[in-house]
């Protein structure tokens, strides 16, 4: 017997947190299960490279450390592209399309660095005064975008000073890298929980549409079928 048709606005969950607890539809399911694995991959990927990196310091081989530290800057850039491409088919589909799902502001306490902080601050105060949920959505993607776009240059421009053997304070940027892939992973989480609740959000005619949006934004690759839970 077919489904009977979804009332979206009588299951829609009032909170970010109900949304992060909620099942999800097999094919928005399926969506959500690869864009995840994706992006963790990456971050797997930076940070094996990073704590590579650290070790080798400790160890005091600090040719092969410096290098490890160098390529970690590719792997920080391959999880930033890929954070950058999710929110901006986030961004593309809710503005032509209308899907709004909930959203909590930035909280600057989750972030350890100055810039990252600071967008998290203005974030989180304009938030308080944005009583519509579309303005609060949008400045929220656009605050996440930013924070990657300056962890990216931060962590490529320190990087490449130890690569390369000219950095003035060399302990500063080792630590300049840690705080920058804590504060990207903060992104991560956050870009994450927001997917979760616009999927939550997103009319089910309009999931294939969408990851096309997350298949053509750029850096995310076409996402793997597999067979939903329970049809096995």
């Amino acid at each position: 017997m077919a489904d009977s048709p979804a009332k979206p606005w009588a299951q829609r969950a009032r909170s970010v947190r109900e949304d992060w607890r909620a099942w999800l539809p097999a094919e928005k399911d399926v969506l959500f299960d690869a864009s995840l694995e994706e992006l963790e991959t990456s971050y797997s990927m930076l940070s094996i490279t990073l704590d590579e990196a650290f070790t080798l310091r400790a160890q005091g081989t600090l040719v092969y450390a410096r290098e490890q530290a160098g390529v970690s800057a590719d792997f920080f850039d391959r999880l930033a592209a890929n954070l950058l491409a999710a929110l901006r088919a986030l961004e593309d589909h809710g503005r032509h399309f209308g899907t709004l799902p909930n959203v909590a502001a930035l909280n600057p306490e989750f972030f350890r660095g100055e810039i990252a902080q600071r967008i998290a601050w203005k974030s989180s105060l304009l938030s308080r005064v944005l009583f519509s949920s579309r303005p609060k959505f949008f400045h929220k993607l656009h605050a996440l975008a930013e924070t990657v776009e300056e962890l990216r240059r931060e962590f490529r421009e320190a990087a490449e000073e130890i690569a390369d053997g000219a950095s003035v304070q060399p302990r500063a940027d080792w630590e300049a890298l840690e705080i920058l892939h804590y504060d990207l992973n903060t992104c991560l989480r956050e870009t994450i929980v927001v997917l979760k609740s616009f999927l939550c959000a997103l009319p089910n005619d309009q999931v294939r549409r969408f990851r096309q949006k997350l298949q053509s934004s750029g850096k995310l690759p076409p996402l793997r079928t597999r067979v939903p839970r329970g049809s096995r």
